[in-house]
């Protein structure tokens, strides 16, 4: 079958060239597209080299595309749920050994995908009048039951942590009052709240709802959840040498990445110098460059979403935890479960 049909329209890929050169893939490697999303990194792996790829993917919309993808080419395997139980997802599929690691690259994109923006029904965009959804998988609670049932000081929290929004208490305050007296169900009502609250656009280069739109999203999901799951996961899966590949959009997710990367290395932040050594296990991750890669201008004007994407790439050390096994200590027990 075509392994190098482009991906679907309406969603370009960000840092594709770059995402690429970071997993490397080779022939009989095993890549793991943890956001599937459009299939515009796997079908770029499928292409780069006779490997196989998994993709992973909870918005049943994506889960489509991938079923597509597999019919179109045997190398490529879809399933459907959060990456932050991966390693289930796998066993579940007969696609992991539990005892040995055996996965090349771990890819994910931890932001929303331009098909899901682009559908007024999902409720994610601003710009597009819908239910106040932003649900991924379609079954969880959406914004708005959130809206309808959180305490202010929990809301300001959830605003100024995934959103980075500065008047977090103020626009939280007005979005309770406006649901006390009228409940917020569509995406233009909580822009208006917002825009209100923060004394409208005047000239600002992003629209004053972005980042409580954000932050929401990010809530709804439980997104940031989700990838410390993943990071957690990662050490396990992935062979000596395996890639973990993340693009991060939000300075939460960079966050995480980089203290999870850090620690993983054998740094130790926030201790007194005054306290005796701490005794390190060999390092378990190593940083494949220090900082991150970013879009260049050319991307940028062509793709906006790749604006504020930061490329980040650890390579899996050779460890004792490896002798664990992909699902740890317990493997054995849980595939007798």
């Amino acid at each position: 079958m075509d392994k190098t049909r482009p991906a679907s329209i309406g969603h370009l890929p960000v840092l594709l060239a770059e995402v690429v050169a970071a997993v490397q893939p080779a022939a009989g490697a095993r890549i793991v597209d943890a956001t599937f999303g459009g299939g515009g990194y796997a079908r770029a792996f499928l292409q780069a080299a006779d490997c196989s790829v998994i993709g992973v993917d909870r918005d049943p919309d994506a889960v489509a595309r991938g079923r597509v993808l597999e019919g179109q080419s045997s190398s490529f395997k879809m399933l459907e749920g959060c990456f932050g139980d991966l390693p289930d997802l796998l066993l579940q599929a007969g696609l992991l050994d539990p005892t040995v690691p055996s996965i090349d690259a771990i890819v994910a994109d931890l932001g929303v995908s331009s098909f899901q923006l682009d559908q007024a029904e999902r409720g994610f965009a601003f710009s597009h009048e819908g239910p106040l959804d932003m649900r991924m998988d379609r079954h969880s609670r959406t914004a708005a039951e959130l809206l309808a049932d959180i305490e202010q000081a929990e809301l300001a929290r959830i605003l100024r942590l995934y959103g980075d929004e500065p008047q977090a208490g103020r626009v939280s305050r007005a979005i309770l009052r406006r649901q006390a007296e009228d409940p917020i169900l569509t995406t233009s009502q909580l822009r208006d709240v917002v825009g209100r609250a923060k004394g409208g656009r005047k000239g600002a280069r992003i629209d004053p709802a972005t980042q409580a739109f954000q932050a929401l999203r990010i809530a709804v999901n439980d997104e940031l959840g989700e990838l410390e799951r993943l990071l957690k996961a990662a050490a396990g899966l992935l062979k000596p040498g395996g890639r973990l590949v993340l693009v991060t959009f939000h300075s939460g997710e960079d966050r995480i990445v980089k203290r999870f990367v850090d620690e993983a290395g054998g740094k130790v932040t926030g201790r007194s110098r005054h306290l005796p050594p701490v005794t390190q296990r060999r390092p378990v991750f190593a940083w494949a460059k220090r900082g991150v890669t970013v879009a260049a201008a050319g991307e940028t004007a062509t793709n906006p979403r790749a604006r504020s994407a930061k490329l980040r790439v650890a390579i899996r050390q050779a460890d004792d935890a490896t002798e664990d096994g992909p699902l740890g200590r317990d493997a054995r027990w849980r595939m007798a479960a």
